[in-house]
């Protein structure tokens, strides 16, 4: 192939399959941002405090790490078709369980659902992520799988949109201003608001559960071929290849990084909007700031993946690492409005980043892809303790009537729910570096 004749990013030969898989993107998008308000949801109808209502994340984000070896090793043994289809009926099984969760009423319930549909993402994810960057050649993969990753933030907008109009804005709970107010209610009162609003909580994810339920149809009658990237190893063999190269285990940790980061902003947009309006009474809604949060990120995300045309996506990642970390340092050190603008850009810049470290953590595997994807897909296990760590320090003052007081200083004039930040700052930090060092193991392979 000569210099001159363009690569396509997908062959015609492969487009149906193509958007096929990339339809599914947009599912595990969905469900990750309709979870992240139920933090909020949950801490309210529960009477929760913030470390406990981050048990919701917890266990959502925990079964990517339970599942994604097995996921790997059975795609491995199977087909990709065939890890998309378990992945499916995974996730539909575990939102249809939202319904005896409700009936039930019991916190642990819900948590054992969200932990279900977690393992059939890590079975979407460990498989779609790889059968992407096989769908045509080496030199466009990057890009092909951050052109499929596009579409995932357009299934978590729509999950946004769906947790305030359906959940958030149809909870009795909202109405108190805390959980004194429900309780001066009496016990029958309290316990009929309770469960109405686990009803409503329920609705959304029943829902999603049917229509998985019907994708699982779709792909099951829908033709993905077998795609292969090279030699078929042995498992031992291919752990040696794929530990031995240093920007794939530097990628996973980059990547365990980045999720914890993007958990931890999206999550607690809902957290520093609550101190806002108590503090300076802004009446703003949070859900607006998640969703404008979300656009700015689909957008860029395209803009971004238009430019790896021209820019190198390894500097492009440095250079959007350390500008979101810079935008995390913002929050901390201001407050008000501009505290919120400032966590919509770290969005702006967060646009590229899964994608593209998954790119380069993989670039050259070959067929080890299918394995050292599952390395990938447990990072996103620090979306479940990052977050955690995070709700730690915002709990880190005193509490009255069992709710949170955020307006506690830690350092200076600076408030526990801003300082709560520098954690997401850190590891953007970490994403900057090794954009860097991806950068510079490429120009010296071409050198």
């Amino acid at each position: 192939m000569t210099k001159n004749t363009k690569i396509p990013v997908v062959p015609k030969s492969l487009l149906v399959p193509f958007i096929a898989a990339t339809s599914i993107f947009a599912l595990w998008g969905f469900a990750n941002d309709l979870t992240n308000p139920m933090v909020s949801a949950f801490k309210k109808v529960m009477i929760l405090s913030n470390e406990e209502a981050y048990n919701v994340q917890f266990a959502f984000y925990f079964g990517y790490g339970v599942m994604a070896i097995p996921a790997a090793l059975f795609i491995r043994k199977f087909s990709y078709k065939s890890g998309l289809l378990l992945g499916l009926a995974l996730y539909a099984l575990g939102a249809i369980l939202f319904y005896p969760a409700a009936e039930n009423g019991s916190y642990t319930y819900f948590l054992i659902s969200l932990f279900v549909i977690t393992c059939g993402l890590g079975f979407l994810e460990t498989t779609s992520n790889p059968l992407i960057l096989s769908m045509g050649d080496k030199e466009t993969a990057t890009q092909r799988l951050n052109l499929a990753q596009s579409f995932n933030p357009i299934g978590s907008l729509t999950g946004m949109l769906i947790a305030k109009f359906v959940v958030l804005d149809r909870i009795l709970s909202a109405d108190y201003a805390d959980s004194s107010e429900i309780v001066a209610l009496g016990a029958e009162k309290a316990a009929e608001i309770k469960a109405f609003d686990l009803n409503i909580i329920s609705v959304p994810y029943i829902a999603v559960g049917i229509f998985v339920a019907i994708v699982f149809l779709v792909i099951w009658k829908t033709k993905i071929p077998a795609m292969t990237m090279g030699d078929h190893l042995s498992i031992k063999e291919s752990l040696d290849r794929i530990f031995k190269s240093k920007t794939f285990v530097l990628g996973v940790i980059a990547q365990m990084f980045y999720v914890g980061a993007q958990i931890m902003c999206w999550t607690a947009i809902f957290q520093l909007v609550e101190y806002l309006n108590e503090s300076q009474n802004l009446g703003v809604d949070a859900t607006w700031w998640n969703i404008t949060a979300m656009v700015s990120f689909v957008v860029t995300r395209f803009i971004g993946t238009a430019l790896m045309k021209k820019i190198n996506p390894a500097k492009m990642l440095a250079y959007f690492g350390l500008a979101a970390a810079l935008m995390c340092g913002g929050i901390i050190m201001t407050s008000g409005i501009l505290s919120l603008v400032f966590l919509v850009f770290v969005s702006v810049f967060m646009s590229i980043m899964f994608p593209t470290i998954y790119g380069l953590a993989l670039k050259d595997m070959g067929e080890e892809a299918k394995l050292a994807s599952s390395g990938l897909i447990m990072a996103i296990v620090g979306g479940a303790f990052l977050p955690k760590l995070q709700a730690s320090i915002m709990d880190f003052g005193d509490t009255v009537n069992g709710q949170e007081v955020f307006g506690d200083k830690i350092a200076g004039n600076i408030t526990e729910i801003h300082f709560s930040f520098l954690l997401p700052m850190i590891c953007l930090l970490f994403v900057a570096f090794y954009g860097m060092y991806a950068y510079k193991v490429t120009k010296t392979k071409i050198a």
